[in-house]
């Protein structure tokens, strides 16, 4: 051990199979006061038997070493046990970069990855590790050296033992050593607060490096698209000023509606990113062509003719491309933050029959004071109210619900400047009676109000509301109200990570805007939970009912499933931790039916597992364990309860799939 820690202080190696090796030496000699120390390894390697079994591979570079300009990489392979992994068979590096440094490929030019070489032929020593040696061509021992190291989805050799998908991506720099600089602008875990961690976006791929070490400026000469190189091609996907794929037949509709031309969704600060404000700091024809896609730079065309990057920053300088890429967002941003809203929800209760509610509506400056209503009216767009009865299992439908009867209650309090009948300004606040709603017991007991304010501004500020005025959706408010006067019941929101929704969709998405006045999720939507203040979606089924929306359930509308299938259908969402927190299982028992087709219902377990893995994968299944698919309302709401699923099944965010043992 001594003589290993020596040398690696004398060279200073960056080899992790040294420290390996040292630790579990250590531990031998540690282990010598008695009992069974177990197998010894072969020299020079950990000891244990092989893994038998492979849920998870983990994959570490250990040691990088060069001879005549030739690198041997040494990798060594783990189960989720810590096992050696041996018998590798499907097993490669996929591609050797190097990294030319920013303004070395010409002025002006950004940082750029060389394609030096790739191998699949290895040498497996039979105990976890594995070595490649790997012929480059114009190796530069003065540049960073990147490796991506690829195990596909497989068996080992033995035919039978299967081996999940695996990729890492290492830097050195040119003689094995710990890599001194390298180009990370943005990285995966930026990616992954929208993508799913461990999963593949559009080829088989997990990893940012992987896709930078791919998608070279070189590649895309060589092939006549600049669409392929990295910094034009990630632009263009999360943006819809054009289409990409390799048809050019895809549209970004989504991820533009998402990132909002928004740059700080993904260019975000941080201290693991020592080049994250390159995207400002380096400006090029290459990344500013992917979004700007009227202006042609050879020919002139809507910009001064450009042969290269070399004059881009004399004009483009960074503080410059930064303000002019933040200002809108930032200026909408500080326009949300000026108004605000408080609401109380109100049984009026004037007799024993009385089942009326008063709903009333303050609008709040940035500071939380209240400002007369009066005053604002020319300038609001809209203020919209949604009112239902029972959180966790509205009974009022979108449309008239086959079981009360009852549709929402729908009032719009302010539409195009104007105020609407029926409601007044007191004290300076909206004030609307509603004329009956159906309180009853338990949840029932407690209605609901979902508001959005829609305001009129010129982007600083609030203006009288005319044609052709731009509006901008504020943030949302929820109130409710108890006809008896107790606790109200709140809708369970005990098993959604909210933060995840503007992890994702950012504090500025203004939701369903223009068939409604758009909501933006905010802290007026948050209530303390469980010592923490979350921001629900509790509002949001006062229109996302049981009987669905506006399609009666042939859009799945339903809000235990419409998150599901609209997340899904993208190709984001793909793992359940990515939204949720946890599963409340014990939801289910206050749930009845779901309209899973139009003026067709479902037992909710079965219609909400269906939102994602299809009804016609589980309908059989589901059915002989006391489901309803697709039957009559009256028939699914008394079997709503009959469900035996969770006798076999225990889903966890982790394994969704686990079963009872």
């Amino acid at each position: 051990m001594d003589d290993l820690c020596r040398e690696n202080m004398m060279n200073k190696k960056y080899t992790k199979m040294a420290l390996l090796l040292a630790m579990s030496a250590s531990m031998t000699l540690v282990g010598c006061g008695g009992g069974d120390d177990g197998e010894a390894g072969n020299p020079g390697n950990p000891g244990g038997e092989p893994a038998e079994a492979i849920k998870t591979l983990n994959l570490d570079i250990t040691k990088v070493t060069y001879q005549d300009s030739k690198p041997t990489i040494e990798v060594f392979a783990t189960n989720e046990k810590d096992l050696p992994v041996a018998g590798l068979k499907d097993f490669e590096i996929k591609k050797v970069v190097q990294l030319i440094p920013a303004g070395a490929s010409g002025a002006g030019n950004s940082a750029q990855w060389q394609f030096i070489g790739s191998e699949k032929a290895f040498t497996d020593h039979g105990n976890g590790n594995y070595s490649f040696t790997v012929n480059v061509e114009g190796f530069n021992p003065e540049l960073t050296q990147r490796y991506n190291v690829i195990a596909s989805a497989s068996t080992l050799q033995d035919g039978v033992t299967g081996v999940p998908r695996t990729e890492i991506t290492e830097d050195f720099d040119g003689e094995g050593f710990e890599a001194k600089y390298t180009k990370n602008i943005v990285n995966t875990a930026t990616c992954n607060t929208c993508h799913a961690e461990g999963e593949s976006i559009y080829h088989s791929y997990t990893d940012l490096e992987t896709c930078t070490s791919c998608h070279t400026n070189e590649l895309a000469i060589e092939k006549g698209k600049v669409q392929d190189e990295f910094s034009h091609l990630i632009h263009n996907v999360h943006n819809n000023a054009k289409m990409y794929g390799r048809n050019l037949d895809k549209s970004a509709e989504t991820a533009h509606a998402i990132v909002q031309d928004n740059c700080t969704t993904c260019h975000v600060n941080s201290e693991q990113l020592s080049e994250s404000n390159n995207w400002s700091r380096i400006p090029t024809m290459e990344a500013c062509s992917s979004c700007h896609t009227d202006i042609d730079f050879k020919t002139g065309q809507g910009h001064p003719q450009q042969v290269d990057n070399s004059n881009c920053i004399a004009c483009h300088n960074a503080s410059w491309t930064e303000e002019l890429h933040t200002t809108s967002y930032t200026q909408k941003k500080t326009f949300i933050d000026l108004y605000g809203m408080t609401a109380t929800l109100t049984a009026n209760k004037s007799s024993a029959e009385d089942k009326s509610a008063t709903l009333s509506v303050t609008i709040l400056d940035a500071n939380g004071t209240a400002i007369d209503a009066t005053s604002l009216i020319s300038k609001i767009q809209r203020v919209e109210t949604i009112t239902n009865v029972g959180p966790n299992f509205p009974i009022m439908g979108y449309n008239p619900s086959p079981g009360s009867g009852l549709a929402k209650i729908s009032k719009d309090f302010i539409k195009a400047g104007l105020l609407q009948a029926d409601v007044i300004i007191e004290s300076g606040n909206l004030v609307y009676n509603i004329a009956s709603l159906p309180f009853g017991a338990g949840d029932t007991d407690t209605a609901f109000s979902f508001i959005g304010l829609e305001m009129c501004n010129d982007g600083i500020q609030a203006i009288d509301c005319v044609d052709g005025v731009a509006t901008t959706s504020m943030k949302a408010e929820f109130t409710v109200g108890t006809f008896s006067g107790n606790a109200p019941s709140y809708r369970h929101t005990d098993s959604v990570n909210f933060g995840s929704c503007d992890n994702c969709h950012g504090d500025t998405f203004e939701l369903h805007k223009g068939h409604h006045a758009g909501f933006v999720m905010s802290e007026q939507l948050a209530r303390e939970l469980n010592g923490e203040v979350t921001i629900g979606l509790d509002g949001c089924v006062a229109c996302h009912t049981p009987d669905g929306t506006y399609a009666s359930g042939a859009n799945q509308g339903a809000i235990e499933m419409k998150l599901h299938s609209v997340h899904g259908e993208q190709g984001i969402i793909k793992d359940c931790t990515q939204c949720h927190s946890d599963f409340n299982l014990d939801a289910f028992k206050v749930k009845g039916a779901l309209a899973t087709s139009q003026g067709l219902y479902t037992t909710p377990i079965t219609a909400t597992c269906a939102s994602c893995h299809g009804f016609d994968t589980i309908s059989q299944h589901a059915q002989s364990q006391g489901a309803v698919v697709n039957g009559s309302y009256q028939e699914a709401n008394d079997a709503a309860q009959l469900e035996t699923c969770f006798f076999c099944h225990a889903p966890t965010i982790e394994n969704h799939t686990q079963v009872k043992l």
